[in-house]
């Protein structure tokens, strides 16, 4: 079970986009990093394809590392660091701050 899930509201805490909330679109536990809504967007020049593509400059959203975000609590909606309670023999992710757990 990781802290941060496809889904969640989060804010950054480091880099260029400081300070910044966005929901959290892709997750890559392997490699710990995430893409979140509109932030960290990167420059991508294509190259025309015999497929589909016409050539051009696109602007996606690149991957942010994990330590970097916090989930914001549904309930206080707060940033917060988040921690685990068992409940009903399942573990559930809980706000540090108010204590509420949330999905």
């Amino acid at each position: 079970m990781h802290k941060i899930r496809k889904g969640d509201r989060v804010k950054v805490i480091a880099g260029n986009d400081r300070g910044k909330t966005g929901k959290v679109m892709v997750v890559y536990p392997e490699r710990d990093r995430v893409i979140v809504e509109n932030i960290n967007m990167i420059t991508k020049h294509q190259r025309a394809t015999q497929t589909l593509r016409e050539p051009g400059i696109i602007k996606r959203e690149g991957t942010i590392h994990i330590s970097n975000v916090l989930p914001i609590c549904p309930e206080c909606d707060v940033p917060t660091r988040v921690g685990f309670s068992i409940v009903d023999g399942v573990k559930m992710r809980r706000c540090k701050k108010c204590g509420e757990i949330f999905r």
